[in-house]
């Protein structure tokens, strides 16, 4: 249970407390393992992210028709104003539906590459469930399951 925050904290102004942010970042690494871990034991095809998967993803699909889940994303125009604007709108439907919904994790660029420091960037967590629940729909996810047992298989 966390703490109200109090009426005169002014978030624009507030100091940036170093142990904080590396909690931050820990809980975000810890979240990417976790999901790749999972990516390597099921086809991402068949795997349900959350209860709400297919609002989430209808949803995406009306708010971002020209959404290419298997292109690169484009960070700058993501984190442009506009973009800006439009992901709060489509995140905000989840304020009360999805628990830690705009809590800070890590979304691959690219559905083709693994993650590394040049291929993700930071977002928050319902913008990754949207767009990772469309790439897993789109199967663009199996080939990690695909790469994982290849790997086991060949260890035998």
């Amino acid at each position: 249970m966390s703490a109200p925050v109090p009426r005169n904290f002014d978030a624009e102004n507030a100091d940036n407390l170093e142990d904080l942010e590396k909690q931050f970042a820990v809980k975000a690494v810890q979240h990417l393992q976790t999901y790749w871990d999972i990516l390597r034991k099921v086809k991402g095809s068949s795997l349900r992210l959350t209860r709400m998967d297919n609002d989430i993803y209808e949803h995406l699909k009306t708010d971002f028709p020209d959404f290419d889940p298997a292109a690169t994303i484009d960070e700058d125009k993501m984190k442009s104003k506009a973009g800006k604007e439009q992901w709060r709108k489509f995140m905000m439907a989840y304020e009360k539906k999805v628990d830690d919904y705009n809590f800070g994790t890590m979304l691959r660029i690219d559905p083709k590459v693994e993650y590394e420091q040049d291929t993700t960037i930071f977002v928050p967590r319902m913008q990754f469930y949207a767009i990772e629940i469309a790439r897993n729909r789109l199967g663009l996810n199996d080939w990690i399951y695909e790469k994982a047992q290849a790997e086991e298989a060949a260890k035998k």
